[in-house]
């Protein structure tokens, strides 16, 4: 899809039982963004997140905001191919 963007997020810190993912989601929500938030093995979340690019951007940098719940000690960031996918999950 033209114009669209996706990038993997690894959140680490204290984000795991703390509502980080439906923190992520609701972020995902109100910028129009698919994606999803996966909690890892050990101990991080991994962040999908697919849509314009400004709109991604600034939604990665809210991840580690103020408004994050936990404590998040660094978020690493990859582009992947865009998969033109729909909706928002979290598992």
């Amino acid at each position: 899809m033209t114009g669209q963007v996706r990038v993997v997020a690894l959140v680490s810190g204290l984000v795991q039982g703390v509502g980080y993912r439906w923190f992520v989601r609701g972020l995902a929500r109100d910028a129009g963004l698919a994606g999803s938030a996966t909690n890892l093995p050990d101990g991080r979340v991994e962040v999908v997140l697919e849509g314009p690019p400004d709109v991604v951007r600034a939604t990665v940098a809210a991840l580690s905001g103020p408004g994050a719940p936990g404590t998040v000690h660094a978020v690493d960031t990859r582009d992947g191919a865009v998969q033109d996918v729909r909706g928002f999950t979290t598992a």
